[in-house]
């Protein structure tokens, strides 16, 4: 039967890639990617030569109906996203859904666990953990005050991404509604300029503004 592994890639530190994700992705026919660009250059490092194949949040039933076709054809496949762990917030979760629709337990999907930025904040927020709440990204336009009204009915810890073109709006969105709560923002984990914050939500956006709004952001809230 062939198999289908979910494989996990560094999210910043390409240290963080684990050997047991190099075996695999050395070893199958296809490596279905966001960006084969961005693939490419992660398989550079690690010597793999598989073929790739791009899936995206963009991509039609003519791409699906081609990786069905390779699963018949009885080839193994691995799945990874740009950075972390496919399926999480992540247009790969959709794909293994119809496969598992298509191939029923005739297909084998294995998980090579391995980064998730979401997970890494939470590791060092210092907040409960034992329940939390993922929330992905903020909405851009539509269904944004939502969204950040929704905070107010959660007594969990929370975690969402945000980018670095919204993360000061985001934060002014929270300190209009969380305004005492504390937080813990990460910004470009396991990469160089590394930096995590702490504070209420107008404390870091006072150290964000004198250091950097550079990069990728997850922000953690601490539960009520």
């Amino acid at each position: 039967m062939p198999s289908l592994y979910i494989v996990a890639t560094p999210i910043g530190n390409l240290k963080d890639m684990s050997e047991r994700a190099k075996t695999t992705l050395a070893s199958v026919h296809t490596v279905l990617c966001e960006d084969t660009r961005v693939t490419s250059k992660l398989f550079e490092t690690i010597g793999a030569k598989p073929k790739l194949l791009s899936f995206h949040q963009h991509s039609d039933d003519t791409k699906i109906n081609a990786v069905i076709k390779l699963f018949e054809q009885g080839n193994d496949l691995a799945l990874v996203t740009d950075a972390g762990t496919p399926g999480i917030s992540d247009p790969g979760g959709k794909l293994i859904e119809t496969l598992v629709k298509h191939f029923g337990s005739e297909l084998t999907i294995t998980p090579i666990p391995g980064p998730s930025a979401v997970i890494t904040a939470l590791s060092v927020s210092g907040f409960p953990t034992d329940e939390f709440v993922f929330l992905g990204f903020p909405p851009n336009k539509k269904g944004r005050q939502k969204f950040f009204d929704r905070l107010l009915t959660f007594n969990s810890t929370i975690v969402f991404y945000e980018s670095t073109h919204r993360i000061l709006k985001t934060l002014e969105e929270i300190n209009a509604r969380l305004s005492e709560r504390q937080l813990v923002v990460c910004r470009e984990l396991t990469k160089m300029f590394e930096t995590i914050y702490r504070g209420t939500a107008s404390e870091v956006t006072e150290k964000l503004k004198t250091s950097s709004i550079k990069g990728e952001f997850v922000i953690v809230i601490r539960n009520v």
